[in-house]
């Protein structure tokens, strides 16, 4: 009962007009408690989490510097975000442009690029980073869609887009576009097509245990075509396959270490 009322309360909050006034900005910072509420079962309550949640300090902040880089007050913008992110270890240049609802958790050691978009309700955990790999002026960090969770460590990098309702896994390195509803492993991150899409209206995707193992797979189906091709040149052949059951693990000997 007390998950649904939070979701109406922040379907509301959400999807009411924004207004330049003090009644909006205390909306705004309602709304962002209640994100952290939704997606963070650690957080006990609302004054836990004003009192003890570095994110949401650098995300109140962003707003500040924000305001002032879009009203060309550029090197002051720039100090406050260094102040901010030697109290809270989350690094946002105030360039980027954020959607409501983010919600940075535990948050040391985020990095986010002047050019970084970021949709609403998105989850971001520690030692992310949304990064450039261009010395050009324009557009060089990522775009990042609704409802997308990046995993911790994970590296964005360039002017990618990754589509709403993905999930980036842990330690990832994204460098090209993520379609809308993918799971990413790996270095260089691999897009997962999900067999089963997330949708708006479904809870915050946070299971970050569920990813594919996509080159242990590639490999034991490389093995097992090989034990296959083998019998059949030699019916004799009685070898045994390293290939394993699945969800058993991979024996050491095989492998010589």
């Amino acid at each position: 009962m007390e998950n649904l009322i939070r979701n109406e309360s922040l379907t509301a909050l959400s999807s009411a007009k924004p207004k330049k006034n003090l009644f909006s900005v205390l909306r705004q910072m309602h709304y962002d408690i209640l994100s952290i509420q939704e997606r963070d079962p650690a957080a006990r309550g609302a004054f836990e989490v004003l009192l003890s949640y570095p994110g949401l300090y650098a995300i109140w902040g962003h707003s500040i510097t924000n305001w002032l880089w879009v009203h060309n007050l550029k090197t002051i913008a720039r100090v406050l975000s260094q102040v901010i992110r030697a109290l809270t270890g989350i690094e946002i240049h105030p360039g980027a442009q954020i959607g409501k609802g983010l919600f940075i958790d535990h948050g040391m050691g985020v990095v986010i690029g002047e050019t970084s978009e970021i949709g609403e309700n998105v989850t971001l955990y520690h030692g992310v980073t949304l990064g450039g790999t261009s010395l050009e002026k324009g557009k060089r960090h990522p775009t990042i869609g609704d409802r997308v969770v990046i995993g911790a460590g994970a590296k964005v990098m360039g002017a990618v887009m990754v589509g709403d309702d993905s999930r980036i896994g842990a330690n990832a390195v994204v460098v090209k576009s993520v379609p809308e509803n993918s799971v990413v492993v790996g270095v260089p991150g691999q897009n997962i097509r999900r067999s089963h899409p997330h949708k708006s209206s479904d809870l915050p995707d946070l299971d970050h245990s569920s990813l594919p193992d996509v080159v242990g797979i590639t490999l034991k189906q490389l093995l097992a075509r090989v034990d296959e091709i083998e019998k059949q040149m030699d019916p004799k052949d009685t070898g045994q396959s390293i290939v394993n059951e699945p969800d058993v693990p991979w024996d050491g000997e095989d492998f010589s270490i």
